[in-house]
């Protein structure tokens, strides 16, 4: 059992190193209860060092940071397997999807493995790479600016070609998901598109690992009762998980 000053450090050491702290994962990897760490996060909140959130805490500036999408595929990589493999198995012969970008949408894609006709319209570059030898997909990639960070298109041309689309099923990944907030990103342009491909969508269905919950970017991409269904792992906080059902809509855990 480490003493208070080291154990504040960890907390601090592993809110720098992943952008979140979860109060349960961190007693048991501290060894103490968990009435002992939100102890340890109230005096580092009153210090200023970090926000406290619901069953977990988050760093001062509470807008998440926008991190190269090479960077995000480090973080949750099999908590992001189980949930691609989940989303895989929504997919019906003769979908017509759009795939959104980020990393989870990344795995998303290398899951996909149908062998009947699927049409994938993406926005992201790596999604293209990923599915563009697929025997039985017809890819369709946005055309436009290419955004670096998330290695995926955006901007007006790709806009105008998705106001000519009409597809049945979206997949988006999200960097920031809470009741107040809604769906977030941390880049402007990133939550516009995201916006356009909402509105051109029968479902749409959020796939995110659970550290997004109680995050939030800096743009809005909409509010939570725009979204149809959600594929998160199982650690994420049942307290919200639970008023997001009550509001119709699905929440698959895996």
């Amino acid at each position: 059992m480490r003493n208070i000053t080291q154990r504040h450090q960890y907390i601090l050491n592993h809110l720098k190193k992943e952008g979140i702290v979860r109060v349960q994962e961190l007693s048991h990897n501290l060894g103490v209860s968990e009435v002992t760490i939100r102890k340890d996060l109230r005096i580092l909140e009153d210090k200023k060092l970090l926000i406290r959130n619901h069953g977990s805490a988050s760093p001062l500036n509470s807008l998440i940071s926008d991190k190269h999408v090479d960077e995000k595929e480090k973080f949750y990589i099999l908590e992001k397997k189980k949930i691609a493999l989940a989303a895989a198995k929504l997919l019906n012969p003769d979908d017509k999807i759009i795939v959104a970008s980020g990393s989870t949408l990344l795995s998303f894609a290398q899951c996909i493995d149908i062998q009947q006709h699927l049409t994938v319209i993406t926005s992201s570059v790596k999604v293209s790479l990923s599915l563009c030898r697929h025997p039985h997909i017809e890819l369709v990639q946005l055309g436009g600016t290419l955004r670096k960070n998330s290695v995926s298109i955006i901007g007006h041309y790709a806009e105008l070609m998705l106001n000519n689309l009409a597809c049945n099923k979206l997949f988006i990944g999200v960097d920031g998901i809470d009741l107040n907030s809604g769906l977030t990103a941390s880049d402007m342009n990133e939550a516009y598109i995201n916006q356009k491909m909402i509105e051109v969508s029968d479902k749409v269905i959020v796939l995110t690992d659970s550290s997004k919950f109680g995050q939030r970017g800096f743009c809005k991409i909409c509010e939570i009762n725009q979204i149809h269904q959600i594929i998160t792992d199982s650690n994420a906080p049942m307290h919200i998980v639970e008023q997001i059902r009550e509001l119709g809509i699905e929440v698959t855990l895996v």
